[in-house]
């Protein structure tokens, strides 16, 4: 059902609840999420990307309910990621005639998805759209999540159509910023960040602070997944501005896993000795198997060190510990520290496995990889303490 959010300006996406997972396996989405589409009605009309493929049917069926299609004069395409675009073809077949305003880049991508030799109109950063009492201006976000993303600023409307960024994967019925658990959507928000635009943290952080020296009267800014920033914009832009200048707290994470129980047992032990060397420090232990991994990368990204153990399975290590290395290695994390510990029985090897993979990712080793053999006695869990109290000192 369409909701109107300003007198030209209504949303017609597609709240999602039955999301869990996005890209694939590669995102967990407890929360569920949405996919924002807005129709902005001025002398001209203009709608701003579409949905998800699985939704393109009843996306067009409920934006005939809302508009005659033909009405439509223009569609802009922020970014033209499957998520986004993913109705268009059901829409181009409505109205196949209709300019698709998108970056040099975007053409590029929807070509590619879809095949279709539509009415591709490319803008960049500062063309203009007049469509009334509004001026769509377009601003280019390369690499604020893929090549092609750009952003659209409506002047009169004083919104920011932002796409992903600013977004979250976060299903709610109400829209708003205002409306839901600040501290749940705020989780979602750092969530997203941290696994999806980490990555790009300078192009995030040389855009935001181009958007910032606009001095953009915002009344709204509006992403592509999620809720709709009104009270909260000023908070989401710190952070973003924060988050991309290779963020990180007072914490120190410990991620692990454990066939009988040995590794684990060292990860407790090297826990309570970093806590007695310096009380201040946030120490987080996460299973590898048994927490999400996409939780595991936000106390990644919040972390200045983390601590990586795994038992040694046929001279490497576990199945779940190379996941979450790879995750690691793919989000460039920048500052941190990491160090390598493990138990086996008789040859050994998983923690200087880790080692090597971590200093691949480009991460300071703050100590030499620490290992026991078999299960930790008392002088084996007295030695795992003084690990920790040296990995803090390092750290």
């Amino acid at each position: 059902m369409a909701k109107k959010i300003t007198d030209k300006v209504t949303w017609v996406g597609k709240i999602d609840w039955e999301l869990k997972h996005f890209h694939g396996d590669e995102l967990s989405t407890g929360k569920g999420s949405s996919y924002n589409s807005y129709l902005i009605r001025d002398k001209k009309t203009a709608l701003i990307d579409t949905v998800w493929g699985p939704y393109d049917e009843e996306f067009v069926t409920h934006l005939c309910e809302e508009i005659d299609l033909h009405d439509i004069n223009y569609i802009i395409m922020n970014h033209n990621e499957s998520d986004h675009s993913g109705a268009l073809p059901a829409l181009m077949r409505e109205i196949p005639d209709t300019p698709i305003y998108c970056t040099a880049k975007g053409e590029k991508i929807l070509r590619g998805l879809y095949h279709q030799n539509w009415n591709y109109v490319n803008v960049k950063t500062g063309d203009a759209l007049n469509i009334g009492d509004n001026t769509l201006t377009f601003i280019e976000a390369p690499m604020c999540h893929w090549p092609d993303t750009m952003v659209t600023y409506a002047s009169n409307e004083q919104i920011l159509f932002s796409n992903d960024v600013f977004g979250q994967h976060f299903a709610t019925e109400s829209l708003y910023d205002d409306t839901v658990s600040k501290s749940d959507l705020f989780y979602e928000t750092e969530k997203y960040y941290a696994n999806i635009l980490n990555l790009y943290n300078p192009m995030v952080q040389k855009k935001i602070k181009e958007i910032v020296a606009m001095n953009l009267p915002l009344r709204m800014i509006c992403p592509s997944h999620g809720i709709i920033w009104t009270n909260h914009i000023k908070d989401v832009i710190d952070c973003y501005l924060s988050w991309s200048n290779n963020y990180q707290e007072n914490q120190i994470t410990i991620i692990y896993d454990t066939m009988w129980q040995s590794t684990r047992r060292m990860a407790e032990a090297i826990a309570d000795g970093i806590r007695q060397q310096d009380p201040t420090i946030k120490v987080k232990l996460m299973n590898a198997v048994k927490d999400d991994k996409n939780d595991i990368i936000v106390e990644v990204f919040r972390s200045r060190g983390i601590l990586i153990g795994s038992p040694t399975v046929n001279m490497g290590i576990t199945f779940a510990i190379a996941g979450i290395i790879e995750m690691i290695h793919g989000m460039k994390f920048k500052n941190k520290t990491f160090g390598a510990f493990g138990s086996s029985g008789w040859g050994g090897g998983a923690e200087k496995r880790i080692a090597d993979r971590m200093t691949e990712a480009g991460w300071k080793q703050a100590t030499e990889p620490f290992k026991l053999l078999w299960a930790p006695d008392r002088d084996g869990e007295k030695a795992c303490r003084e690990y920790g109290k040296l990995f803090a000192q390092k750290c």
